[in-house]
């Protein structure tokens, strides 16, 4: 087993949900990357119990990070116990801010250096606002706790990567959302992204077009000629490969001749072609951040919560990718 200088610090998500077995199921295989996870020990027992995994599970106090070895067949939790009984498929507001505060334990050793990346595996955002806490999704929270105020969703399957310039709004808001200087800083930090995780050192990037035809030379809105098509002119100006606005019908095609990335507009306008190519093995990668951090690209799936037959694909590939990004981090520190 490969071991990075420091281990990935997992969160497992929903209780309820199968963020518990798919780290049990990783942290069984032979293969796998160092990760220690954050949730409720006796949780995790009973899951593995439960899904019929023999692993040794225990406790691992900060402070015993320094004295920690990964080895076969056991996972490390940092206990985060949840207040509610938990059962499979079964979601519970009361357990909401244990979730939340598993987050920040997690954030706040990244930011200090004790871990090498993030990963999380999902969990209900509808749950934990039912909680009455307000709550818009993991890429907006972990940049709340990391005081940054743009954060770009990348997700990646394969060699198709998708970011997206608005994320979790209603479709309604997002003509309003995305002004020149918005735009202006989605791209920044997408082509510093690309370069830092990726070692891509000139991104060619693809801009789509936020109405049918890229606006259809005004016909169709006014936005694609008049807020998209100079930002995207001043990137061109300053030496970068960007171009757009497309048509989002054709970004994703060869003929659009995309390489490195495909900057959409809204949520639904990049993530189902991302989805379709790549759907159980995307990451989900948040540019931005003073820290790395990784994420599937499915939820909490809480009808297969229990059952022992959730696929592992996308939070491997995901911890691998946050790996791989540390390893090429580290490198170029």
């Amino acid at each position: 087993m490969t071991r990075t200088r420091k281990a990935l610090i997992v969160t497992a998500g929903d209780p309820a949900g199968i963020g518990p077995e798919l780290c049990l199921a990783i942290a069984a295989a032979q293969d796998r990357p160092d990760f220690i996870v954050v949730s409720d020990v006796r949780l995790m027992r009973e899951r593995a119990q439960q899904i019929g995994i023999d692993i040794q599970i225990s406790g691992l106090a900060l402070d015993q990070l320094e004295d920690w070895q990964a080895t076969a067949r056991t996972l490390a939790v940092i206990d985060i116990p949840f207040p509610a009984k938990v059962e499979c498929g079964k979601p519970d507001p009361a357990n909401a801010a244990a979730l939340l505060d598993g987050l920040r334990l997690a954030v706040e050793g990244c930011l200090d250096g004790r871990f090498a990346a993030l990963v999380t595996a999902p969990l209900a955002k509808d749950i934990v606002n039912d909680a009455g806490i307000a709550f818009t999704g993991h890429t907006e929270f972990l940049a709340e706790l990391a005081n940054i105020r743009l954060p770009v969703m990348l997700l990646v399957a394969g060699e198709l990567r998708v970011a997206l310039a608005s994320t979790h709004m209603p479709l309604r808001d997002v003509p309003d959302y995305l002004n020149a200087t918005r735009l202006r800083e989605v791209l920044s930090v997408l082509v510093d992204g690309l370069k830092s995780s990726f070692g891509i050192d000139r991104p060619e990037i693809v801009v789509c077009g936020l109405n049918p035809h890229a606006g259809e030379g005004g016909h169709l809105g006014h936005e694609d000629a008049e807020i998209i098509a100079p930002v995207v002119r001043e990137f061109q100006d300053s030496g970068a490969n960007i171009r757009g606005p497309i048509p989002a019908d054709t970004a994703f095609t060869p003929a659009a001749g995309h390489k490195d990335a495909v900057l959409a507009m809204y949520h639904d306008q990049g993530l189902p072609v991302l989805k379709f190519a790549g759907f159980g093995h995307a990451v989900n990668v948040t540019l931005g951040l003073p820290f790395i951090r990784t994420s599937v690209d499915h939820g909490t799936a809480f009808d297969l919560a229990g059952s022992g037959e959730a696929d592992t694909g996308s939070l491997l590939k995901a911890m691998e990718l946050a790996r791989d990004i540390a390893h090429r981090q580290a490198g170029h520190s």
